[in-house]
């Protein structure tokens, strides 16, 4: 996949036709804590508090000008992606048809019904929630969303294309990593503007799939994907997203779920920010790269805020 400033900016128009841009803010409590400039991207601010909502704007546009006479749309997710959709899909006068994995996040749920999707509840895990929910597509004669897709990644790269516009001098950029679609539009709008950033992909210990598949030089699954951060809890890699990250990245950093916790309480005390555990994971690799990064300018993706309510007074009691 290759995108051009052009192809950003008409994908920012549309995605502005329903939302704002989010803010990036340069923190001086994060830079006196580490030591170096760090600029936030506040995806925890869009429309379902998380960046994905970008990709269903453009996703739900290019299914409903290609294939006009789909009743509606299926797909599987932790939470944020089914947000985006049954949202985009609901506005567009679609059928949402959402599958999780059970145990999914209570809240989570909550806000993918509010948004209007139908939820069903299978597996044990997002990979065997996402074989069912293709199966069920198939079945049912919807469209199926899958958790990487050239349209969805095209949406995703505004938030990267409204980051490197306010701060295109950044040494480094840190992006959480499960199925790709946001490191992949950062790397993409990187391209894109001619910039230099470094681009760091960020991966949970207990799910680290894409990290391995780099290393390989093959997709690589994983028998279990167990972290808090249900995100980046992905065990199959997608080949499309592969391509794109193991050449554009500069390199792989992996987080522990206690170094992820530590980051959410840091963004808390210091932004008065709720991240969920895939929206810390960017500063809690920066965190650990902060002798390497002294004195120079980075970037963290706060990628969402969704956290139920429980969780989240747990991490901030230690």
């Amino acid at each position: 996949m290759h995108l051009t400033e052009d192809d950003l900016k008409r994908a920012a128009d549309l995605v502005y036709t329903q939302m704002p841009p989010t803010p990036q803010y340069a923190w001086p409590q994060l830079k006196a804590r580490l030591g170096c400039d760090v600029w936030v991207k506040h995806e925890n601010h869009t429309p379902t508090g998380a960046f994905k909502v970008r990709g269903g704007i453009t996703f739900i546009d290019w299914l409903r000008r290609t294939h006009p006479d789909v009743p509606g749309i299926c797909t599987a997710t932790r939470g944020n992606h089914g947000q985006s959709q049954a949202r985009a899909a609901t506005a567009a006068g679609l059928r949402a048809l959402v599958y999780v994995p059970h145990g999914n996040s209570v809240e989570k749920n909550a806000s993918m019904r509010a948004f209007g999707a139908e939820l069903v509840e299978h597996g044990h895990d997002f990979d065997t929630a996402r074989v069912e929910a293709f199966r069920v597509a198939e079945e049912q004669g919807l469209a199926i969303v899958p958790p990487y897709h050239d349209e969805l990644v095209r949406g995703v790269a505004t938030y990267a294309y409204e980051l490197f516009t306010a701060a295109p001098d950044l040494d480094t950029v840190y992006v959480p990593i499960g199925c790709g679609s946001g490191i992949c539009g950062t790397i993409l709008a990187r391209d894109a503007l001619g910039l230099k950033t470094e681009i760091v992909a960020v991966v949970a210990e207990g799910a680290p799939c894409a990290r391995l598949s780099v290393e390989a030089g093959r997709l690589v699954e994983t028998n279990s994907a167990d972290t808090m951060a249900d995100g980046m809890a992905v065990r199959v890699p997608v080949q499309a997203a592969f391509d794109v990250y193991s050449k554009g990245a500069a390199r792989f950093v992996t987080v522990t779920d206690s170094e992820i916790m530590d980051a959410m309480r840091v963004l808390y005390e210091d932004t008065h920010n709720l991240a969920e555990g895939s929206g810390a994971a960017a500063l809690a690799a920066l965190m650990q790269e902060k002798d390497a990064m002294a004195g120079k300018k980075a970037g963290v993706i706060l990628s969402g805020g969704n956290i139920d309510a429980g969780v989240f007074a747990g991490v901030l009691a230690g």
